[in-house]
């Protein structure tokens, strides 16, 4: 089992819709069973889905001493992708854990759920608290959307920080260029700098994603969105193949 983090300290940055197309990859191409894990309170994922959350907030109760994270995760409409959605109750998840005391309590929950799952994506926050702290102890890759920008590069570079931080060992990091117009001169420039960042280009069927409710594959496979996101869960394969 692999588990693999979609992270950054700047929203905005098509973090969600990355974390969905590639968990739909890895059920769909790789046949991995797959969780796609949201501790986002927004709860993108779930609607990236065509999952809506139940009346009863109870997202946060997975982290409590003894509790079964099996009872909380949903079936999506496509074969091997579940997923663990989020709700507003985890607004104060990085309280919580503090509270706990446990700085490993992600860590313990991952490898209960690997006896069930080939591949856990989670959809981080943007936040640099207990919670990011404790993904980074459990990922054992870590993907950092960032659209091209002066201020997106000074967010990966607090994104490392954060993920070295972590502790010896610390999982591997795979920058991602998103949004990607190479119609700007900006765009084409970061693209030139970065040769062999995967990229995932600024196109209409992503923003349709949050339209259709769907992966891109689902509704447009043949589009280069839908390429290029299987181009780049080729990529993380090969990476944590290596190991």
């Amino acid at each position: 089992m692999a588990s693999i983090a979609v992270y950054s300290v700047k929203g905005g940055v098509g973090k969600t819709t990355l974390a969905v197309n590639l968990a739909w990859c890895s059920a769909t191409i790789s046949r991995r069973k797959t969780l796609l894990w949201d501790l986002d309170p927004s709860n993108g994922s779930g609607f990236l889905l065509g999952i809506d959350p139940k009346k009863k907030r109870s997202a946060d109760s997975v982290f409590a001493d003894g509790a079964d994270p099996l009872k909380l995760v949903q079936a999506t409409g496509y074969p091997n992708l579940d997923l663990l959605p989020a709700d507003e109750s985890i607004r104060t998840l990085g309280r919580q854990l503090d509270r706990l005391g446990k700085k490993k309590r992600l860590s313990k929950l991952v490898e209960g759920l690997a006896k069930h799952y080939d591949r856990i994506i989670f959809d981080c926050p943007p936040v640099l608290n207990e919670v990011s702290a404790q993904v980074m102890r459990a990922a054992d890759l870590v993907i950092v959307p960032l659209p091209p920008s002066p201020l997106s590069s000074r967010a990966f570079e607090v994104v490392v920080e954060e993920v070295r931080g972590s502790g010896k060992g610390h999982p591997p990091i795979l920058p991602v260029l998103s949004m990607v117009d190479m119609r700007r001169t900006l765009h084409r420039e970061a693209r030139e700098a970065n040769p062999k960042w995967p990229a995932i280009p600024l196109a209409s069927a992503v923003e349709q994603c949050a339209v259709e409710r769907k992966p891109v594959a689902a509704f447009a496979p043949r589009s280069p969105a839908a390429r290029a996101f299987a181009q780049l869960w080729t990529a993380i394969e090969r990476k944590l193949a290596s190991r």
